[in-house]
Protein backbone atom coordinates (compact mmCIF):
# COMPACT_ATOMS: atom_id res chain seq x y z
CA UNK A 1 0.00 0.00 0.00
CA UNK A 2 3.01 2.37 -0.08
CA UNK A 3 1.90 3.67 -3.37
CA UNK A 4 -1.16 3.77 -3.74
CA UNK A 5 -1.31 7.40 -2.46
CA UNK A 6 0.63 8.57 -5.67
CA UNK A 7 -0.71 5.62 -7.72
CA UNK A 8 -4.70 6.26 -6.75
CA UNK A 9 -4.62 9.73 -6.96
CA UNK A 10 -2.85 10.21 -10.17
CA UNK A 11 -4.67 7.13 -12.15
CA UNK A 12 -7.88 7.81 -11.42
CA UNK A 13 -9.18 6.84 -14.51
CA UNK A 14 -7.18 3.95 -14.76
CA UNK A 15 -8.09 2.33 -11.90
CA UNK A 16 -11.87 2.83 -13.41
CA UNK A 17 -11.30 0.88 -16.20
CA UNK A 18 -8.46 -1.47 -14.56
CA UNK A 19 -11.05 -3.61 -12.13
CA UNK A 20 -12.33 -5.01 -15.52
CA UNK A 21 -9.75 -4.71 -17.84
CA UNK A 22 -6.65 -6.00 -18.50
CA UNK A 23 -3.14 -4.84 -18.16
CA UNK A 24 0.62 -5.65 -19.14
CA UNK A 25 3.41 -6.73 -17.39
CA UNK A 26 6.69 -5.11 -17.26
CA UNK A 27 9.09 -6.97 -19.32
CA UNK A 28 12.48 -6.23 -20.52
CA UNK A 29 16.18 -7.54 -20.41
CA UNK A 30 17.81 -7.90 -16.84
CA UNK A 31 20.40 -5.71 -17.85
CA UNK A 32 22.25 -4.01 -15.05
CA UNK A 33 20.83 -5.83 -11.73
CA UNK A 34 23.08 -8.77 -11.59
CA UNK A 35 26.31 -9.90 -13.75
CA UNK A 36 25.14 -13.83 -12.35
CA UNK A 37 23.12 -15.72 -14.52
CA UNK A 38 19.38 -15.88 -13.29
CA UNK A 39 19.18 -19.82 -12.37
CA UNK A 40 16.45 -22.12 -13.59
CA UNK A 41 13.02 -21.96 -11.83
CA UNK A 42 11.95 -24.49 -8.80
CA UNK A 43 9.51 -26.97 -10.38
CA UNK A 44 5.83 -27.31 -9.41
CA UNK A 45 6.01 -29.89 -6.84
CA UNK A 46 9.20 -27.77 -5.02
CA UNK A 47 6.77 -25.18 -3.77
CA UNK A 48 7.08 -24.84 -0.10
CA UNK A 49 4.05 -25.11 2.06
CA UNK A 50 2.57 -21.99 2.99
CA UNK A 51 1.91 -22.95 7.25
CA UNK A 52 0.82 -19.60 9.43
CA UNK A 53 0.95 -21.99 12.58
CA UNK A 54 2.07 -21.64 16.02
CA UNK A 55 1.91 -25.01 17.85
CA UNK A 56 -0.46 -26.62 15.25
CA UNK A 57 -2.79 -23.88 15.79
CA UNK A 58 -3.57 -21.37 12.93
CA UNK A 59 -2.86 -18.10 13.04
CA UNK A 60 -3.39 -17.17 9.72
CA UNK A 61 -5.39 -13.92 10.28
CA UNK A 62 -2.33 -11.16 10.56
CA UNK A 63 -1.83 -8.01 10.24
CA UNK A 64 0.20 -5.66 8.05
CA UNK A 65 2.57 -3.37 9.96
CA UNK A 66 4.29 -0.25 9.80
CA UNK A 67 5.84 1.19 12.19
CA UNK A 68 6.75 4.94 11.58
CA UNK A 69 5.53 7.29 13.55
CA UNK A 70 4.69 10.90 13.73
CA UNK A 71 7.89 12.54 12.17
CA UNK A 72 9.44 9.42 11.26
CA UNK A 73 9.80 7.80 7.83
CA UNK A 74 11.09 5.10 6.04
CA UNK A 75 12.87 7.18 3.58
CA UNK A 76 16.01 7.98 5.59
CA UNK A 77 14.75 8.45 9.29
CA UNK A 78 13.80 9.25 11.57
CA UNK A 79 13.41 5.36 12.60
CA UNK A 80 11.33 4.30 15.30
CA UNK A 81 13.51 3.07 18.58
CA UNK A 82 13.94 -0.08 20.21
CA UNK A 83 11.38 1.25 22.99
CA UNK A 84 8.55 2.03 20.33
CA UNK A 85 9.22 -1.56 18.64
CA UNK A 86 8.76 -2.93 21.49
CA UNK A 87 5.75 -1.06 22.97
CA UNK A 88 4.03 -1.64 19.06
CA UNK A 89 4.89 -5.15 19.36
CA UNK A 90 2.81 -5.77 22.97
CA UNK A 91 0.35 -3.98 21.50
CA UNK A 92 -0.17 -6.26 18.65
CA UNK A 93 0.52 -9.77 20.03
CA UNK A 94 -2.37 -9.09 22.03
CA UNK A 95 -4.73 -9.32 19.01
CA UNK A 96 -2.58 -10.68 16.01
CA UNK A 97 0.01 -13.94 16.21
CA UNK A 98 0.98 -13.24 12.46
CA UNK A 99 2.85 -9.96 10.77
CA UNK A 100 3.71 -8.14 7.71
CA UNK A 101 6.71 -5.90 7.35
CA UNK A 102 7.60 -4.34 3.81
CA UNK A 103 11.20 -3.77 4.41
CA UNK A 104 14.80 -6.18 5.83
CA UNK A 105 17.01 -3.52 6.79
CA UNK A 106 15.79 -1.07 10.09
CA UNK A 107 13.28 -1.23 11.84
CA UNK A 108 12.57 -4.94 11.07
CA UNK A 109 15.91 -6.27 12.42
CA UNK A 110 15.21 -4.46 15.71
CA UNK A 111 11.71 -6.06 15.66
CA UNK A 112 12.87 -9.43 14.92
CA UNK A 113 15.22 -8.71 17.90
CA UNK A 114 12.48 -7.90 20.44
CA UNK A 115 10.00 -10.73 19.46
CA UNK A 116 12.68 -13.64 20.35
CA UNK A 117 13.95 -11.41 23.22
CA UNK A 118 10.35 -11.02 24.94
CA UNK A 119 9.41 -14.67 23.71
CA UNK A 120 6.27 -12.83 21.65
CA UNK A 121 3.79 -15.07 19.55
CA UNK A 122 4.71 -13.66 16.54
CA UNK A 123 5.57 -15.09 13.63
CA UNK A 124 6.56 -12.41 10.33
CA UNK A 125 6.67 -12.21 6.93
CA UNK A 126 9.74 -10.39 6.47
CA UNK A 127 9.84 -7.48 2.99
CA UNK A 128 12.45 -7.31 0.54
CA UNK A 129 11.42 -3.40 -0.55
CA UNK A 130 12.85 -3.49 -4.56
CA UNK A 131 12.67 -0.35 -6.36
CA UNK A 132 12.86 0.91 -10.14
CA UNK A 133 16.62 0.48 -11.64
CA UNK A 134 16.00 1.95 -15.24
CA UNK A 135 13.75 4.29 -16.62
CA UNK A 136 12.55 2.52 -20.13
CA UNK A 137 11.42 4.89 -22.99
CA UNK A 138 8.12 3.85 -24.65
CA UNK A 139 10.36 1.84 -27.10
CA UNK A 140 11.33 -0.04 -24.03
CA UNK A 141 14.94 0.36 -24.23
CA UNK A 142 16.76 2.19 -21.04
CA UNK A 143 16.67 5.95 -20.31
CA UNK A 144 18.49 5.90 -17.63
CA UNK A 145 19.70 3.72 -15.58
CA UNK A 146 19.71 4.02 -11.28
CA UNK A 147 22.79 2.34 -9.70
CA UNK A 148 21.82 3.99 -6.53
CA UNK A 149 18.42 1.85 -6.63
CA UNK A 150 20.44 -1.70 -7.64
CA UNK A 151 22.61 -1.39 -4.40
CA UNK A 152 19.60 -0.77 -1.97
CA UNK A 153 17.69 -3.25 -3.92
CA UNK A 154 20.56 -5.96 -3.65
CA UNK A 155 21.23 -4.41 -0.20
CA UNK A 156 17.15 -5.03 0.50
CA UNK A 157 18.00 -9.11 -0.76
CA UNK A 158 20.74 -9.76 1.05
CA UNK A 159 19.14 -8.71 4.57
CA UNK A 160 15.85 -10.58 4.02
CA UNK A 161 17.80 -13.77 3.21
CA UNK A 162 19.99 -13.21 6.70
CA UNK A 163 17.26 -12.16 8.82
CA UNK A 164 15.10 -15.13 7.42
CA UNK A 165 18.14 -17.71 8.29
CA UNK A 166 19.16 -15.80 11.54
CA UNK A 167 15.80 -15.81 12.93
CA UNK A 168 14.25 -19.29 11.35
CA UNK A 169 11.60 -19.41 14.81
CA UNK A 170 10.16 -16.51 14.12
CA UNK A 171 10.74 -15.54 10.02
CA UNK A 172 7.85 -17.47 8.29
CA UNK A 173 8.21 -16.12 4.78
CA UNK A 174 9.93 -13.62 2.82
CA UNK A 175 7.95 -11.16 0.45
CA UNK A 176 10.39 -9.88 -2.57
CA UNK A 177 8.92 -6.86 -3.92
CA UNK A 178 5.61 -5.30 -3.12
CA UNK A 179 3.52 -3.91 -5.91
CA UNK A 180 6.11 -4.09 -8.45
CA UNK A 181 4.48 -5.35 -11.68
CA UNK A 182 0.72 -3.60 -11.98
CA UNK A 183 0.89 -1.61 -14.84
CA UNK A 184 0.01 1.35 -12.03
CA UNK A 185 2.96 1.39 -10.21
CA UNK A 186 5.24 4.08 -9.11
CA UNK A 187 8.40 1.92 -8.43
CA UNK A 188 7.76 -0.81 -11.35
CA UNK A 189 10.25 -3.10 -11.99
CA UNK A 190 10.96 -5.41 -15.05
CA UNK A 191 9.34 -8.72 -14.83
CA UNK A 192 13.12 -10.66 -15.38
CA UNK A 193 14.69 -8.42 -12.83
CA UNK A 194 12.07 -9.69 -10.03
CA UNK A 195 12.27 -13.09 -10.87
CA UNK A 196 15.55 -13.06 -10.74
CA UNK A 197 15.59 -11.24 -6.95
CA UNK A 198 12.94 -14.19 -6.27
CA UNK A 199 15.08 -17.15 -7.27
CA UNK A 200 18.25 -15.61 -5.70
CA UNK A 201 16.43 -15.37 -2.41
CA UNK A 202 14.72 -18.75 -2.71
CA UNK A 203 17.81 -20.51 -3.40
CA UNK A 204 19.45 -18.67 -0.14
CA UNK A 205 16.60 -19.45 2.31
CA UNK A 206 14.51 -22.40 3.55
CA UNK A 207 11.01 -20.98 4.14
CA UNK A 208 8.58 -19.99 1.53
CA UNK A 209 9.33 -16.81 -0.67
CA UNK A 210 6.32 -14.84 -2.63
CA UNK A 211 6.29 -11.41 -4.15
CA UNK A 212 2.75 -8.79 -3.36
CA UNK A 213 1.13 -7.40 -5.75
CA UNK A 214 -2.42 -6.19 -6.19
CA UNK A 215 -5.41 -8.03 -7.81
CA UNK A 216 -5.31 -6.30 -11.00
CA UNK A 217 -2.15 -7.83 -12.03
CA UNK A 218 -2.52 -11.43 -10.76
CA UNK A 219 -6.03 -12.03 -12.33
CA UNK A 220 -4.37 -11.71 -15.82
CA UNK A 221 -2.51 -14.47 -17.27
CA UNK A 222 0.80 -12.49 -17.97
CA UNK A 223 1.20 -13.32 -14.07
CA UNK A 224 1.69 -16.57 -14.35
CA UNK A 225 5.62 -16.47 -15.27
CA UNK A 226 6.01 -14.55 -11.83
CA UNK A 227 3.56 -17.35 -9.71
CA UNK A 228 5.71 -19.87 -11.36
CA UNK A 229 8.49 -18.98 -9.46
CA UNK A 230 6.83 -18.44 -5.97
CA UNK A 231 5.90 -20.69 -3.13
CA UNK A 232 2.61 -18.68 -2.75
CA UNK A 233 0.73 -15.23 -3.92
CA UNK A 234 0.14 -12.57 -2.04
CA UNK A 235 -2.53 -10.40 -3.54
CA UNK A 236 -4.03 -7.06 -2.46
CA UNK A 237 -7.71 -5.97 -2.88
CA UNK A 238 -9.24 -2.75 -1.57
CA UNK A 239 -13.04 -2.38 -2.79
CA UNK A 240 -12.88 1.09 -1.20
CA UNK A 241 -10.55 2.53 -4.13
CA UNK A 242 -11.94 0.59 -6.70
CA UNK A 243 -15.60 2.62 -5.95
CA UNK A 244 -17.31 -0.24 -4.05
CA UNK A 245 -20.20 0.90 -1.15
CA UNK A 246 -20.05 -0.70 1.93
CA UNK A 247 -22.27 -3.13 1.27
CA UNK A 248 -20.62 -5.05 -1.24
CA UNK A 249 -17.04 -4.74 -0.30
CA UNK A 250 -17.04 -7.81 1.23
CA UNK A 251 -18.77 -9.56 -1.34
CA UNK A 252 -16.03 -7.13 -4.01
CA UNK A 253 -13.89 -9.13 -2.01
CA UNK A 254 -14.58 -12.47 -2.17
CA UNK A 255 -15.23 -12.41 -6.06
CA UNK A 256 -11.23 -11.09 -6.70
CA UNK A 257 -9.94 -13.68 -4.66
CA UNK A 258 -11.76 -16.20 -6.08
CA UNK A 259 -11.04 -14.74 -9.39
CA UNK A 260 -7.03 -15.15 -8.41
CA UNK A 261 -7.45 -18.31 -7.08
CA UNK A 262 -8.83 -19.44 -10.77
CA UNK A 263 -6.24 -17.80 -12.46
CA UNK A 264 -3.64 -19.90 -10.48
CA UNK A 265 -5.03 -23.05 -9.40
CA UNK A 266 -2.27 -24.83 -8.02
CA UNK A 267 -1.29 -21.85 -5.74
CA UNK A 268 -1.96 -21.06 -2.37
CA UNK A 269 -3.34 -17.33 -2.16
CA UNK A 270 -2.82 -15.06 0.53
CA UNK A 271 -4.31 -11.50 0.82
CA UNK A 272 -1.39 -9.70 1.55
CA UNK A 273 -3.37 -6.39 2.25
CA UNK A 274 -7.11 -5.50 2.16
CA UNK A 275 -9.39 -2.95 4.29
CA UNK A 276 -11.63 0.26 5.11
CA UNK A 277 -10.21 3.61 6.10
CA UNK A 278 -11.83 5.20 8.53
CA UNK A 279 -11.10 9.36 7.08
CA UNK A 280 -11.11 10.47 3.29
CA UNK A 281 -10.07 13.61 1.92
CA UNK A 282 -13.41 15.58 0.34
CA UNK A 283 -11.11 17.31 -2.06
CA UNK A 284 -9.18 15.46 -5.28
CA UNK A 285 -9.17 11.81 -6.87
CA UNK A 286 -9.95 10.36 -3.81
CA UNK A 287 -13.31 12.46 -3.57
CA UNK A 288 -14.15 10.78 -6.54
CA UNK A 289 -12.88 7.59 -6.71
CA UNK A 290 -13.76 6.70 -2.99
CA UNK A 291 -17.93 5.99 -3.18
CA UNK A 292 -18.12 4.26 0.00
CA UNK A 293 -18.21 6.19 3.63
CA UNK A 294 -15.11 6.32 5.34
CA UNK A 295 -15.31 5.98 9.01
CA UNK A 296 -15.07 3.81 12.01
CA UNK A 297 -18.25 2.41 12.07
CA UNK A 298 -18.06 1.21 8.42
CA UNK A 299 -14.29 0.03 9.34
CA UNK A 300 -15.47 -2.30 11.77
CA UNK A 301 -18.23 -3.78 9.40
CA UNK A 302 -15.76 -4.67 6.84
CA UNK A 303 -13.08 -5.94 9.63
CA UNK A 304 -15.30 -8.08 11.33
CA UNK A 305 -16.98 -9.44 7.94
CA UNK A 306 -13.57 -9.62 6.26
CA UNK A 307 -12.19 -11.71 9.58
CA UNK A 308 -15.31 -13.69 9.81
CA UNK A 309 -14.82 -15.46 5.98
CA UNK A 310 -11.02 -15.58 6.22
CA UNK A 311 -11.47 -17.67 9.60
CA UNK A 312 -14.39 -19.85 8.87
CA UNK A 313 -12.43 -20.48 4.87
CA UNK A 314 -8.74 -20.39 6.36
CA UNK A 315 -7.79 -17.94 4.02
CA UNK A 316 -4.25 -16.64 5.35
CA UNK A 317 -4.41 -12.76 5.63
CA UNK A 318 -2.78 -9.25 6.46
CA UNK A 319 -5.40 -7.00 6.97
CA UNK A 320 -4.06 -3.87 6.30
CA UNK A 321 -2.95 -2.00 8.58
CA UNK A 322 -2.53 -1.82 12.34
CA UNK A 323 -1.77 1.82 13.14
CA UNK A 324 -2.33 5.30 11.08
CA UNK A 325 0.53 6.34 8.97
CA UNK A 326 0.42 10.37 8.83
CA UNK A 327 3.66 10.63 6.91
CA UNK A 328 1.68 9.02 4.02
CA UNK A 329 -0.43 10.53 1.19
CA UNK A 330 -0.52 14.69 1.13
CA UNK A 331 0.01 16.92 3.72
CA UNK A 332 -3.99 17.75 4.33
CA UNK A 333 -4.69 15.90 7.82
CA UNK A 334 -7.35 14.06 6.47
CA UNK A 335 -5.67 12.84 3.18
CA UNK A 336 -7.07 8.57 3.17
CA UNK A 337 -3.59 6.82 3.29
CA UNK A 338 -3.18 8.37 6.68
CA UNK A 339 -6.32 6.12 7.88
CA UNK A 340 -6.04 2.95 7.44
CA UNK A 341 -4.99 1.68 10.70
CA UNK A 342 -7.30 -0.05 13.43
CA UNK A 343 -5.30 1.78 15.96
CA UNK A 344 -4.31 5.57 15.93
CA UNK A 345 -1.78 7.02 15.94
CA UNK A 346 -1.04 7.84 18.99
CA UNK A 347 -1.63 4.07 19.61
CA UNK A 348 -5.28 4.28 20.45
CA UNK A 349 -7.87 1.82 19.61
CA UNK A 350 -10.59 2.48 16.80
CA UNK A 351 -13.92 0.82 17.25
CA UNK A 352 -12.72 -2.21 15.34
CA UNK A 353 -10.53 -2.84 17.87
CA UNK A 354 -12.40 -3.65 21.65
CA UNK A 355 -10.19 -6.21 23.29
CA UNK A 356 -8.12 -9.00 22.51
CA UNK A 357 -9.46 -11.75 19.70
Amino acid sequence: MRTWALACMVLFSWLAVSCSAPSPAGRGKVGEQDDTAISPPASPDAKRAWSPLIDDRWIGNGISYGPYRDGQTPDGGPWPSKRELREDLHLLAGHWNLLRMYGSREPTETALEVIREDRLPIRMMVGAWIDTEVQLGEDGAVREKYPQTVAANRAEVRNAIRLANEYPDIVIAVNVGNETQVSWSFHKVRTPVLIDYIRKVRGAVNVPVTTADDFTYWDKPESREVAAEVDFIVMHVYPMWCGQPLDNAIPFTKEQYRMVSQMHPRMTVVIGEAGWATRKHDQGEQARLIRGAAGEVQQKQYYDEFVAWTTENRIANFYFEAFDENWKGGAHPDEVEKHWGLFRADRTPKSAIQGPR
